[in-house]
């Protein structure tokens, strides 16, 4: 399934995306490089929710800080107005035995229920002297003996005159504890031999720790909907800019591909509606430009055509002329003579111009059309060496084909490959400066390939990049010893592509030049590395003086077809 399918199938069975949760961070990541909108609203839900929880966080706090300090006051308050009555009573007290001071303590101890409003109260003798007067320790309400700190113990026996208190887990029903406070003071019997009495107040703070519990829980609550709203707020204030934006980029996109009559709908009058309106005012004048130049375009490839066609007949004559000329040249004088050479040379060359200049013309008005036939590239190669071999001895160039494999037939246009092969071998013999040059056929799966190594001179990086420039030459002041046009690359990387292949070329001031064309074995573009590298490598003259002449294998073929199927 393409990767359009698989979002039209995520897009009709949401299920499928859930369960695909592997994919999530991938698609969150790529969602989050292509949506603006999303990218927005993440980065504000990240904000907003990092903001109301920490104001949340800090009310919380706040809240249960004064809460504790209120219900502590109240309680410190509640438990010395009890102390103090208790201490009043006791003070009343006369010398007596020990069931009357006894009887006193019960009173007191009543009263302190009363006034504290706690249900919980302890009161222990300080003083371990044994006392024969002096009433039994107490407590009223729940056992929290255990809940008082030697700390808080200590402080209130050293202390008469201050009050202390202190934070404690309370026993609760069913073996459970609740938050409380307990309370120290002394009180004092005025009688002989009795002494001081610690006196513990207990405290529940249940009743505060469940406000606060509410608060916070509404709190939470109000945080988690203001996120949501401000979301909300955002994903529609985003999707009032980002949908113009959207639509704009989306049509620049189509406008890019070629669709010069997409133009962006304007409403209204703010900036978004200048922006598009900018927008297809700049599309407008794109667009009379291009048709300008289409129209430029076609009247300069008419223009070709037409004086091609036009010179192909007065050229015919000419050549026809010259040819009588240059046969009768023996019967000149040598001057003359010379200029019948060279009137023919140069007819020549203005016939083969004329012919490239056609072929141009037809790439240009996308008119070439291939003639494909099963075809072995190695006995092509065979076949356009030793029909140059002539030009390479000229040149003193020995020319060596190594060919380990690319005999197997290959539906290809032979006439226009063996073009490429006849261009590049001729520019090779031209710029080789009589070294060998290196033929290499090779194959694999997926396609064929054939590269011309010279060693000649070489080209600079600037160089290199024009090479397939038409009527670009790398030294102007080179003479061409061949007669070439300056269409010959361009025209060769217009049949490669035209395969479905390509021309690369790799070349090195000192070290030579290397062209390598590569044609798919199908009717299809190139989806893996071409056989033959481009770049060669640290090979070398001396190198190739050890290879020796390499011929293909022979392989039986129908004697008509030379050239084409092997």
């Amino acid at each position: 399934m393409t990767s359009a399918g698989a979002g039209a199938a995520t897009s009709r069975d949401p299920w499928v995306w859930l369960r695909s949760w592997r994919a999530w961070p991938e698609d969150l990541a790529s969602l989050w490089r292509r949506s603006l909108r999303f990218r927005t609203i993440l980065v504000t839900l990240a904000l907003t929710a990092l903001a109301v929880v920490i104001a949340c966080l800090w009310m919380a706090v706040q809240i249960q800080n004064d809460l504790f300090v209120s219900r502590r006051d109240q309680v410190l308050d509640s438990a010395q107005r009890a102390t103090a009555i208790a201490q009043e009573t006791l003070d009343s007290a006369v010398e007596g035995d020990s069931a009357q001071l006894q009887a006193l303590m019960q009173t007191v101890s009543g009263s302190l229920a009363q006034q504290s409003s706690s249900d919980a109260i302890a009161v222990f003798r300080i003083d371990s002297t044994p006392s024969a007067v002096a009433p039994q320790d107490f407590t009223r309400g729940v056992a929290f003996d255990e809940a008082i700190t030697p700390e808080l113990a200590q402080q209130v026996e050293d202390d008469p005159t201050r009050q202390y208190f202190q934070s404690v887990a309370l026993p609760g029903p069913n073996g459970s504890t609740v938050p409380g406070i307990v309370v120290g003071q002394q009180l004092t019997i005025p009688v002989s031999g009795v002494g001081p009495y610690a006196l513990f107040f207990a405290y529940d703070l249940s009743a505060a720790s469940q406000t606060l519990g509410f608060i916070q829980g509404t709190l939470w609550v109000v945080g988690i909907a203001l996120v949501l709203l401000i979301s909300g707020i955002a994903w529609f204030v985003l999707r009032s800019v980002t949908t113009p934006i959207g639509e704009a980029a989306e049509t620049s996109a189509k406008l890019a591909a070629g669709q010069l009559d997409v133009r962006l709908p304007v409403r209204g009058e703010d900036e978004l509606a200048t922006l598009g309106r900018s927008f297809n005012a700049m599309a407008d004048s794109i667009e009379s430009q291009i048709k300008e130049l289409a129209d430029l375009s076609l009247v300069q490839q008419r223009f070709v055509s037409d004086v091609s066609h036009e010179l192909r007949t007065p050229l015919t004559t000419i050549r026809l002329a010259a040819d009588m000329i240059n046969d009768q040249r023996d019967d000149f004088d040598p001057a003359t003579a010379r200029a019948a050479e060279l009137l023919n040379a140069q007819v020549q060359r203005f016939e083969t111009l004329l012919t490239d200049l056609l072929e141009i013309s037809r790439y240009d008005a996308g008119s070439v059309q291939l003639e494909l036939e099963p075809t072995s590239l190695a006995h092509l190669a065979e076949d356009v060496i030793e029909s140059m071999a002539q030009l390479a001895e000229q040149h003193g160039t020995d020319v060596r084909l190594v060919a380990p494999g690319g005999y197997s037939p290959v539906d290809m246009d032979p006439r226009r490959v063996r073009r490429i092969v006849r261009n590049l071998l001729g520019n090779a013999i031209e710029h080789g400066e009589g070294r060998p040059i290196v033929v290499t056929v090779d194959s694999n799966q997926q396609a064929v390939a054939i590269g011309v190594r010279d060693y000649g001179l070489g080209m600079k990086p600037g160089d290199v990049e024009r090479v397939f420039d038409r009527f670009w030459r790398a030294d102007p002041s080179r003479t061409r010893t061949i007669g070439g046009t300056g269409l010959g690359l361009s025209i060769a990387l217009g049949d490669a592509r035209l395969h479905g292949g390509e021309l690369a070329v790799w070349s090195e001031l000192g070290r030579g030049t290397n062209f390598v064309l590569t044609l798919p074995r199908h009717d299809a573009r190139l989806a893996a590395p071409s056989p033959l590298p481009v770049d060669p490598g640290d090979d070398s003259v001396a190198a190739v003086e050890d290879l020796g002449l390499t011929q293909p294998i022979p392989v039986l073929r129908d004697p008509s077809s030379r050239g084409g199927a092997a």
